[in-house]
C-alpha cells in the first residue's frame, strides 16, 4: 500500500469517528419526544457505516479550501451530516418489505425488524428534511446554501436516487443494455456520491477550475462505487459487507457482474479509477485525499 492510500485511510477512519459525534450532537436526543421516533432514527443513523459520503464532502472541501477556518469547518460539517441523513433514509426505505426487504444493514437489523415498519417509514420521512434544515444552517453565502440545496435535493429526487429505485424495481428479471444499467446506477447511487462531492466543493467556494475537476471525479467515483458494490455482492460475505450478500442476483436483479462478468466487472471499475483520477489532477498537491478515497472506494473488500 503506497503512503497516499495509508495516509488517506488513516484519515478516513478519523473522519469517520468525527462525522458520528457531530450526527450524535445533532440529531434530536433519544429522550425528545416523540421518543421513539427519534430514537429509531438514531438507530438508523449511528453505529456503522464507512461514512465514504461524509469523506467525500470533507475531502472535496479540502481541495477546494483557500485557507482552513472554524466557518469552513462548521459548513463541512453540516453538509458531510446531511448527505449521511440522505443515505440514511434511503436505506431505511430500501430495507423495508415493499422495497428490497432486507434483514440487516451495517451488520445489525434493519430499522423496521428492530422497531416496525411505520416506525421505520416516519423514521425515513423524518431524516429527509432534517437533513435540508441542517444545510440551511451552513456559514456560507446565500446563494451557496440555495445551490447546495438544489445540489442535495436533485441527488435525491425522481432524477436522483429515487428514480434509480424505481427502476431498479422495474427492472427485475429483466436483461438491460450496459447504458440502461450504467443510466440506472448513476441515478440510484453515483447521484448522492456526486452530490456529496459537490457540497464540499460549494461549501468550500471552489472555482470554476476546482469544480470542474470535482466534476470528472464525481461522475467515475459515484459510478465505481456501485460496480465494486455488485463485485461485492458475489465476493464478500455477510461479515464483511454488513448486510446479506447474494440478494442481487436471488432477487433476478441486473448488476455489472451479470452484464460484464466478474473480470469484466473489476476492470470496468479500474477504468473509472483512472478517469477519476485523471480528472482532479489539475488540483495538484490538494487533490491528494480525493485520490486517496479513489483508491478505497475501488480496492476496499467490504
Amino acid at each position: 500500500m503506497n503512503s497516499v492510500v495509508f495516509e488517506s485511510s488513516a484519515w478516513l477512519n478519523e473522519r469517520a469517528l468525527h462525522i458520528e459525534q457531530v450526527l450524535g450532537q445533532l440529531l434530536p436526543a433519544a429522550h425528545d419526544q416523540p421518543a421513539r421516533l427519534h430514537q429509531a432514527m438514531r438507530y438508523a443513523v449511528l453505529g456503522g457505516g464507512k461514512r465514504v459520503r461524509a469523506a467525500l464532502v470533507y475531502a472535496a472541501g479540502h481541495a477546494c479550501a483557500a485557507k482552513q477556518t472554524p466557518a469552513l469547518h462548521q459548513a463541512l460539517d453540516l453538509a458531510a451530516s446531511a448527505v449521511e441523513l440522505v443515505h440514511a433514509y434511503s436505506l431505511v426505505h430500501d430495507d423495508l418489505p415493499c422495497m428490497d426487504d432486507d434483514t440487516l444493514r451495517r451488520g445489525k437489523p434493519t430499522l423496521h425488524v428492530q422497531f416496525d415498519e411505520a416506525t421505520a417509514l416516519l423514521a425515513g420521512d423524518a431524516l429527509q428534511p432534517l437533513a435540508f434544515d441542517w444545510l440551511a444552517q451552513m456559514p456560507v453565502d446565500a446563494a451557496l446554501i440555495v445551490q447546495a440545496t438544489q445540489v442535495l435535493a436533485r441527488a435525491a429526487g425522481s432524477l436522483g436516487m429515487a428514480g434509480g429505485q424505481a427502476i431498479d424495481l422495474e427492472s427485475v428479471g429483466k436483461t438491460l443494455s450496459r447504458d440502461a444499467l450504467q443510466t440506472m446506477h448513476r441515478l440510484k447511487t453515483g447521484a448522492l456520491l456526486s452530490a456529496s462531492v459537490k457540497l464540499g466543493g460549494l461549501a468550500a467556494a471552489m472555482n470554476p477550475v476546482q469544480s470542474l475537476a470535482l466534476e470528472g471525479y464525481a461522475s467515475a467515483m459515484g459510478l465505481a462505487f456501485q460496480v465494486v458494490d455488485d463485485v461485492l455482492d458475489v465476493t464478500a460475505d455477510s461479515v464483511q459487507l454488513g448486510k446479506t450478500p447474494g440478494k442481487d442476483a436471488a432477487a433476478n436483479k441486473p448488476t455489472y457482474v451479470s452484464l460484464m462478468g466478474l473480470d469484466g466487472a473489476r476492470l470496468f471499475a479500474g477504468q473509472l479509477h483512472t478517469e477519476a483520477l485523471d480528472a482532479i489532477a489539475p488540483l495538484g498537491a490538494s487533490g491528494q485525499l480525493l485520490a486517496g478515497l479513489a483508491d478505497f472506494i475501488v480496492l476496499r473488500n467490504h
